[in-house]
């Protein structure tokens, strides 16, 4: 189909009441098994980097990957740019044409996260893209690297910083976190139909992998439109990988790329059919 706004992607979501899947990847199999589980099953997905992934995944290798994967797919496709951390990296996605942007301000105090997100807002005018920010902390960091605890996200806070920012999509905190969690989290449900009743902007979940099915379904009731998965894909490229060199027999590249394509594939796939199953209570 073609490369896509986010925007666009998140209000078809909400319109049919399902979530669109945000798959984190960091190299060529991450990109082609994502690509090849969407166009299987017919539905759009986001593919996304975090900035902290950059070191390893640099941009300027990674985002006309992404977006040539995205223009040359059968579905629709959003490239975005995950918790980035300088207004830099925010611009620099935007020149190599990403469709949406996040600036995560989150530690920030809320005046502050109000006026760096509006920053964004502004400068993605210029690109027409989508703008996604976070309020409230979730727990974890996406390369694990610290842990700033968790802090749900006020739903007064979430009316006014939708309005004073003109973002197009919020980050919520509702007990969720970053990287693996050592049992399934609690998540709190009510805040986050309080904050769904208080903004009438698509909400997004932070650290999906490990969440249970019914609680992403039951998330999705609730407002969440894009789902972001990223360790899950990495652990699921990992175990591939590991399984093929414990094989028997002489390995190469190509056997092992495709195994870890095929890591990627299984767990976008699995999530693609949880998101777009109803929630039953």
């Amino acid at each position: 189909m073609a490369l896509i706004k986010m925007k666009d992607l998140l209000e078809n979501a909400a319109k049919n009441n399902r979530g669109c899947g945000a798959f984190s990847v960091g190299n060529m199999e991450m990109v082609k098994g994502a690509i090849r589980a969407a166009e299987e099953l017919d539905t759009p997905i986001i593919l996304q980097i975090a900035e902290v992934r950059l070191g390893h995944s640099p941009l300027h290798l990674m985002g006309p990957m992404m977006i040539q994967a995205a223009k040359e797919a059968t579905v629709d496709v959003a490239v975005h740019l995950d918790h980035g951390l300088t207004i830099a990296t925010v611009q620099k996605a935007l020149e190599l044409g990403f469709t949406s942007v996040m600036l995560d301000a989150s530690t920030l105090p809320f005046e502050e996260n109000i006026a760096r997100t509006k920053q964004v807002t502004e400068l993605a005018k210029q690109y027409g893209a989508t703008v996604e920010a976070e309020l409230g902390l979730v727990g974890g960091s996406e390369d694990g690297s610290c842990n700033h605890g968790i802090r749900c996200t006020d739903p007064g806070d979430a009316k006014v910083f939708a309005e004073q920012t003109g973002i197009d999509a919020l980050a919520v905190a509702i007990g969720n976190a970053h990287g693996n969690y050592p049992v399934a989290p609690t998540l709190a449900f009510d805040v986050l139909e309080q904050i769904h009743n208080n903004v009438d902007i698509p909400l997004v979940l932070h650290g999906g992998s490990g969440i249970t099915d019914s609680d992403f379904q039951r998330a999705i009731s609730l407002g969440i439109r894009k789902v972001n998965i990223a360790t899950a894909s990495f652990n699921s490229l990992t175990k591939k990988a590991e399984e093929y060199m414990a094989s028997e027999g002489k390995h190469n590249y190509f056997d092992l790329s495709a195994a870890m394509a095929e890591g990627i594939y299984e767990n976008v796939k699995r999530h693609i059919l949880v998101f777009n199953t109803p929630y039953q209570k």
